[in-house]
C-alpha cells in the first residue's frame, strides 16, 4: 500500500479510534476527553457525512450477480432509509437538547437510540466489509452507546423516589424505566419498540412498502450477510450472458433441466437446449475459427445487453418464452451436430462438465 493510501486509511479510521478512547475515558472518569468542538465535528462526520457518502457513492442501486450489489433491496430501500434518518435525527435530538422532555418522550427517544444501535449492528453484518465497518459502523455504534450511557446518568441525577411518587401512573412507570439499570431497562425498551415499528410500518404502506420490508431490505439481496437470493445467480455467467442460459432458468416442466454444469468455475443449470447450443459452438470454433470469432464478437454484444438488464430476464415467464423462441435454432444446431460428428450425443453430453470429469471421460474414450 502506498504512503498516500496509508495516510488516507489512518484519516478514515481516526473517528473510530478517537471515539473509542473517549468512550473508555468517559466510562472510567465520567468526563469527556475530547473537546466539545472536536466531538461536534466527529458527530457531523460520523453520523451524517460517512453514511451519506456510503449510500450515495458506494452502495449500488440494484441487485447484480456479477459486481458489487445493493446493500439493501432496491424494492425496500425506502424503509431502511427512513429508519436510518429517524435514528440519526433522534441521536442529535438526544444529544443537543437543552433540557429533559417529558418522561414518555424520553422513553421513546431511548427506544430509538437502542434501535439505532441494533440497526447499526445488523447493517455491519450485512455489509461484511471489515474496512467499511471500522470506518463507519464502529464509530456510529460508539456514539449510540455513549448517548445511552449519558442519558441514563442524566435521569439518575434528575429523578428520585419522591419525584416518582408524586406523578400519574403513566409518567411514574416512564420514570421507573428511565432510572432502571440497563439490564432491566433495555429489554423493556425492546418490547416498547413494537408500537413504534407498527406505526411507521403502517405509514410506509402508503408509499408502496411491505409490512416485512425492514426484513426484506436485508434478505432480498445478493452476496451480503443476510442475502437470501444468491441462488438466483447460480446460472449467471459473469462477463457474458447467453440466451440459452437465460432460457434454462424457466419453468422446470417446460425447459426440462437435466443436471448442473460448470462454466468458468460457476455452477449453472443445464438443459438439453443449452448443451446442444454449446456443442454447436464447439464445432464452429474447431472447424471454422475465423467465422466463430466474428459470431462470438457480435453475440457477446447481445450477452452484454442481457447482463445489463438481467433483473428483467430473471423472470420465469420470459425465460419460457426465450426457450420456445430458441427452439428452431436448437433444431438447426442439432442437425449440424449430427451431420458433422460421428458421436453427436457424446459431444452434447460432455458440455459444461468439470475439467476433472473431462479428463476421466477422455481416458475412457482412449482405453
Amino acid at each position: 500500500m502506498s504512503v498516500f493510501g496509508i495516510l488516507l486509511l489512518i484519516i478514515c479510521c481516526s473517528p473510530a479510534v478517537l471515539l473509542s478512547i473517549d468512550l473508555f475515558y468517559y466510562i472510567v472518569t465520567k468526563k469527556r476527553l475530547l473537546s466539545k468542538l472536536v466531538l461536534d465535528i466527529l458527530d457531523f462526520l460520523t453520523m451524517l457525512l460517512l453514511p451519506l457518502l456510503y449510500l450515495i457513492m458506494l452502495d449500488e442501486k440494484r441487485n447484480d450477480c456479477c459486481s458489487e450489489s445493493a446493500t439493501f433491496s432496491p424494492d425496500h430501500k425506502l424503509t431502511m432509509y427512513i429508519w436510518i434518518m429517524i435514528c440519526i435525527a433522534n441521536y442529535f435530538y438526544a444529544k443537543y437538547k437543552k433540557k429533559l422532555s417529558s418522561p414518555i418522550i424520553e422513553v421513546a427517544s431511548n427506544t430509538l437510540l437502542l434501535g439505532g444501535f441494533l440497526l447499526n449492528i445488523f447493517i455491519a453484518l450485512q455489509i461484511e466489509e471489515p474496512l467499511y465497518n471500522a470506518i463507519g459502523c464502529l464509530p456510529i455504534g460508539i456514539l449510540f452507546t455513549y448517548q445511552l450511557i449519558s442519558n441514563y446518568q442524566k435521569y439518575i441525577e434528575t429523578y428520585n423516589e419522591k419525584s416518582i411518587e408524586n406523578v400519574g401512573i403513566l409518567e411514574r412507570w416512564s420514570r421507573k424505566i428511565l432510572t432502571s439499570s440497563p439490564f432491566v431497562q433495555y429489554p423493556i425498551l425492546l418490547i416498547l419498540s413494537s408500537p413504534i415499528l407498527i406505526i411507521l410500518t403502517c405509514i410506509l404502506l402508503l408509499f408502496g412498502q411491505k409490512p416485512d420490508s425492514i426484513v426484506r431490505a436485508f434478505t432480498d439481496t445478493y452476496h451480503h450477510g443476510f442475502s437470501q437470493l444468491d441462488y438466483q445467480c447460480a446460472n449467471v455467467e459473469c462477463g457474458g450472458h447467453y440466451l440459452c442460459s437465460v432460457a434454462a432458468n424457466g419453468d422446470k416442466k417446460i425447459v426440462k433441466p437435466i443436471r448442473y454444469g460448470e462454466r468458468h468455475g460457476n455452477k449453472i443449470i443445464c438443459n438439453r437446449q443449452l448443451l446442444i447450443a454449446n456443442a454447436f459452438e464447439e464445432i464452429i470454433e474447431t472447424k471454422l475459427p475465423r467465422l466463430h470469432r466474428i459470431v462470438r464478437r457480435n453475440y457477446n454484444k447481445v450477452g452484454n445487453l442481457i447482463h445489463r438488464y438481467y433483473y428483467i430476464f430473471n423472470n420465469k415467464k420470459l425465460a419460457d418464452f426465450i426457450y420456445f423462441l430458441m427452439k428452431p435454432l436448437e433444431w438447426l444446431f442439432l442437425l449440424v451436430i449430427y451431420t458433422v460428428d460421428t458421436n453427436p450425443e457424446n459431444r452434447i453430453a460432455r458440455q459444461y462438465i468439470s475439467s476433472n470429469d473431462k479428463q476421466i471421460l477422455q481416458k475412457k474414450l482412449l482405453d
